[in-house]
C-alpha cells in the first residue's frame, strides 16, 4: 500500500511541479500577434522585466529576473526593438532580449552627406560594402530631387531585415513629416522647396550653431540677389568628397578654389546642383526667413563668433581683426 501511494504521489509532485513552473514561466497570454517591444537608447532607468510583465509578454516578473540572474548573466541586454508575442514562453523571450536585435537604434547628427548616413547604416544594420554602394548609387536615387538633402539628421528606429531602399524611404518619410508645416510658407514666398533646401544646407554647414543661422541665411540671398558668387567654402568640400585621413569635410586648399566643378562656388555663381547635405528644420526654417542684413561677408573668429561685412574693405579688416 505504501509503495502505491508513492507511485501514485510522483505524477502528482511532477505535474503539481509543472503547473508551478508553467505559472511562473509560461506565456503571459494567448496571442501569436507580433509586437515590437522597444529598449530606449538610454536604459539606465528603464526596468525591462517590468516593461515585459506590464505588455502581458511573461508571468512573473521575479521568476523571468531569475532567469535572466541565473541563465543570462553573461549576456548584454542592447537597447533597440525585438519582435515578440505573448504566447512565447520566458525562455524564449529570455533568448529573443538577449540575442541580436530586430530593430536598431540609429542617430544620425548635424548635417551631414549621404554618404556619411550610410557608412553609419553599414555598421548598424551589418550591411555588405555592396549595400553601402547601393545606397549611395541606386537606394537614394528614386528621383533626381532625392539624391541628396532629404535623410534627414534625427534618431531612428530601423528594422535590421528592411532593404535599403526601405530605408531610404523612412528617412525621406521623416523629412517630409519635418518639411510639411512649412510647405504653404515656402509656396507663399515663391521658393521652391528644392532652392530652399539647397540654402539650407549651406547655412547648417557654415553656421557655428543655430544663432547665427538666419544671419548666414540673409547674407546667402544677399549674394545671390546680387549675383555674386556665394564663395562658400563647405560646396569645396562636397566636391573633394572623403580625405585621406577619413574626413568628408576636410580643409580646402587654394589649389581646389580653381577647380572646375559645378559645386565650385568661387567659380560658379548661384546655388550649387544639389544640397551638399541634410539640413535639420532649424536650418530650413533659417532658409525661409533669412534676417534682413546688409551684409555681404561672414567669419568666425577663433571663439566661433561670426563677424558679418558690408563691403570687402570690411570683410578684410575682419579678418585682419579677429583671425590674425
Amino acid at each position: 500500500m505504501k509503495k502505491l501511494l508513492i507511485i501514485i504521489s510522483i505524477p502528482f509532485v511532477i505535474l503539481v511541479s509543472l503547473v508551478f513552473i508553467w505559472k511562473l514561466f509560461g506565456p503571459g497570454g494567448t496571442t501569436k500577434q507580433i509586437e515590437i517591444f522597444v529598449i530606449p537608447q538610454e536604459k539606465k532607468d528603464f526596468n525591462i522585466t517590468q516593461a515585459l510583465w506590464e505588455k502581458k509578454l511573461i508571468k512573473n516578473t521575479g521568476a523571468f529576473q531569475f532567469l535572466l540572474n541565473t541563465l543570462a548573466k553573461n549576456k548584454k541586454i542592447k537597447s533597440g526593438g525585438y519582435k515578440l508575442s505573448q504566447n512565447m514562453n520566458a525562455w524564449q523571450i529570455m533568448k529573443k532580449i538577449t540575442g541580436r536585435e530586430d530593430l536598431v537604434w540609429v542617430t544620425i547628427s548635424f548635417c551631414p552627406r549621404k554618404e556619411q548616413t550610410g557608412e553609419k547604416l553599414e555598421k548598424a544594420l551589418g550591411w555588405s560594402k555592396e549595400d553601402l554602394i547601393k545606397w549611395n548609387t541606386v537606394y537614394t536615387k528614386t528621383k533626381p530631387e532625392y539624391f541628396e538633402g532629404v535623410y534627414y539628421p534625427d534618431t531612428y528606429l530601423l528594422p535590421v531585415d528592411e532593404s535599403g531602399t526601405e530605408i531610404a524611404v523612412r528617412f525621406i518619410n521623416r523629412f517630409n513629416e519635418y518639411f510639411a508645416p512649412l510647405a504653404d510658407e515656402f509656396a507663399a514666398k515663391n521658393i521652391k522647396w528644392t532652392t530652399g533646401l539647397k540654402i539650407a544646407s549651406l547655412i547648417a554647414r557654415e553656421a557655428a550653431g543655430v544663432e547665427d543661422m538666419k544671419l548666414i541665411s540673409g547674407i546667402i540671398w544677399n549674394r545671390l540677389d546680387e549675383s555674386m558668387p556665394l564663395q562658400i567654402d563647405a560646396t569645396m568640400q562636397y566636391t573633394l568628397g572623403k580625405n585621406k585621413d577619413g574626413n568628408w569635410w576636410g580643409n580646402i586648399v587654394l589649389t581646389e578654389k580653381g577647380k572646375d566643378s559645378l559645386y565650385n562656388s568661387y567659380l560658379h555663381k548661384g546655388l550649387p546642383p544639389t544640397p551638399i547635405c541634410s539640413p535639420n528644420i532649424d536650418a530650413i526654417e533659417a532658409a525661409l526667413n533669412p534676417e534682413e542684413t546688409d551684409c555681404l561677408f561672414y567669419l568666425h573668429d577663433n571663439n566661433k563668433q561670426i563677424h558679418c561685412a558690408k563691403t570687402y574693405k570690411e570683410h578684410l579688416d575682419n579678418i585682419e581683426k579677429y583671425l590674425k
